[in-house]
């Protein structure tokens, strides 16, 4: 409902601040699929810019390490210092540290650098049970833990770590992960992918107790090469960019999630291969075609628009879609121009305990407005889509939040309780973000970037000198929010001209549905009469 939407990526960085700049300290993997090389892939498909010093070369592919040559340490200070002398780190992610003297110089190192966040993949065993440490590391890890705010061991690194057996059941893991987290004062990602079971269950445990669970369905694949690498690299990022340790957590492991999902599409290696990184990137890129060639279909998130295939005269293009989708809801549209509501708050004329109704109700949805917007961001194919929706999703909870306080303070803005229609319209776009659905999602999404905007822009026109809502009416009136909505409606009309025409129906119809709330929620506070 509102329009400050194109801030910062998420609540965790300033508008205009760089990507999150994150160094990965760990060994290689010549197959790419873990260690430095999956750290930078991982890094990159959150969002991030990657550094990496290395502190060990493994030979090792898919099914196994045959060697490990560890260079001389003087040199691994060497890398470290090049880095933090010259680059400002926002976040270290540390992975294989092959001995004692490595563990002590990385050590030292973070007590004199002190970056602002540091996690842990404590990497000792290998997918494919080949130990990656010395016996005398392992002590030194454990004593590394003063240095780092999160850790996150699989099932015999645990073990390993609080000198136990290896857990069998969830609940034995997680009481090993509440003791290392209370022992050394740091949060710890308890990971159940060793466990049986249908579902994939993982917890933060922090050092006060306080655990957060996340479940998703488990993925039947092989291809588990490198995952303890790619999830902590995604943590890292998405820590930086969210400025919360459940919300990267939880992002991390959905990422993650999808790029198990596609890891069999890679066909790296004859043994346990590599998550698919990319995943949906990679989709975009192939329907370009051989170099030079005609491109026949939409890439989705690109600036082009989609042109009708050979094989299929009828399917439309993205400016097709966007006039049918809007003549669609054109009933709609008037209906809501002519609400009590929004002719009053145009004239002026609107009472003013009706504009304070309207103004809880729009930052109530807002709240949850901006967690469909984070899950279109997570669930996003391209960078430049996951980037616009997580700007979208900052905007609507940060910015607006004040912008709506201002007006009429922040306890009776927050004192308030949502009305049907606004828990209406939030489940119906939350419904999509639980199920994954990234085409339902950002349909659904559409109408309160578009309605919003065509709506307001007449508002914003009916303003005067001694109009009562004159400076909330001056708020439509923005040209980043135009520019945020002709983004939006690019995207989704892209993403629905590129698939099948049920598909495109049910986007549609998700779109439709979301248009008929919006007409509800301008109607509900004259509606809904005060106390």
């Amino acid at each position: 409902m509102s329009d400050a939407t194109t801030s910062a990526v998420t609540t965790g960085r300033d508008a205009g601040a760089p990507p999150p700049r994150v160094l990965s300290i760990a060994g290689t993997d010549p197959t790419g699929g873990a260690g430095i090389q999956a750290d930078l892939k991982s890094i990159a498909a959150n969002g991030g810019y990657g550094m990496a010093v290395v502190t060990a070369l493994v030979a090792q592919n898919t099914q196994g390490v045959r060697s490990i040559h560890v260079p001389p340490t003087a040199f691994l200070v060497e890398q470290l210092d090049a880095v933090s002398d010259d680059v400002e780190i926002d976040a270290v992610k540390i992975g294989m540290l092959f001995d004692e003297h490595i563990v002590a110089a990385v050590s030292a190192w973070l007590a004199a650098v002190r970056p602002p966040l540091v996690v842990l993949d404590p990497v000792m065993i290998a997918a494919s049970g080949d130990s990656l440490v010395s016996g005398e590391a392992v002590a030194a890890i454990r004593a590394l833990l003063a240095e780092v705010d999160l850790v996150t061991p699989n099932v015999p690194e645990l073990a390993a770590l609080v000198e136990a057996p290896p857990a069998s059941g969830w609940d034995e893991l997680l009481e090993q992960a509440r003791r290392l987290a209370t022992d050394h004062g740091v949060l710890v990602v308890a990971k159940g992918g060793h466990l049986e079971g249908p579902a994939a269950r993982d917890a933060l445990v922090a050092p006060d107790g306080e655990i957060v669970e996340f479940t998703s369905d488990r993925v039947d694949t092989r291809n588990s090469h490198g995952t303890g690498c790619s999830l902590s690299s995604a943590i890292a990022t998405l820590r930086v960019r969210t400025g919360s340790w459940p919300a990267a957590v939880g992002e991390a492991k959905r990422w993650l999630t999808a790029a198990l999902r596609d890891s069999d599409s890679l066909a790296v290696g004859r043994g346990s291969g590599p998550v698919s990184h990319f995943v949906g990137l990679w989709d975009a890129a192939g329907s370009l075609g051989p170099l030079g060639a005609h491109v026949d279909r939409v890439i989705p998130g690109s600036s082009a628009e989609p042109a009708s295939s050979d094989g299929d005269r009828n399917t439309p293009g993205a400016a097709e879609v966007e006039r049918a989708w809007w003549a669609s809801i054109e009933p709609i549209r008037t209906a809501t121009d002519e609400l009590a509501f929004v002719r009053y708050l145009g004239d002026g004329t609107l009472d003013r305990e009706a504009f304070v109704r309207y103004l809880a109700q729009d930052a109530l949805y807002l709240r949850e407005y901006a967690r469909a917007l984070a899950a279109a961001s997570l669930l996003a194919p391209t960078p430049e889509e996951q980037a616009f929706w997580a700007a979208s999703a900052n905007g609507a909870i940060a910015a607006e939040t004040e912008l709506h306080a201002g007006r009429v303070g922040h306890e009776s803005l927050f004192s308030a309780e949502p009305f049907d229609t606004t828990s209406a319209y939030v489940d119906h776009l939350l419904a999509f973000a639980a199920r994954g659905d990234y085409l339902g999602l950002v349909a659904a999404i559409l109408p309160c970037f578009w309605m919003y905007d065509d709506i307001g822009r007449r508002l914003a026109a009916r303003r005067r000198p001694d109009h009562p809502f004159g400076d909330w009416l001056a708020t439509y009136d923005d040209p980043a929010f135009a520019a945020s909505t002709r983004s939006a409606i690019e995207i989704v009309t892209r993403h629905a001209a590129a698939v099948d025409g049920e598909e495109r129906e049910r986007m549609r119809r998700a779109f439709e549905v979301s248009a008929r709330h919006e007409l509800r929620f301008f109607a509900a506070p004259l509606q809904v009469p005060s106390d």
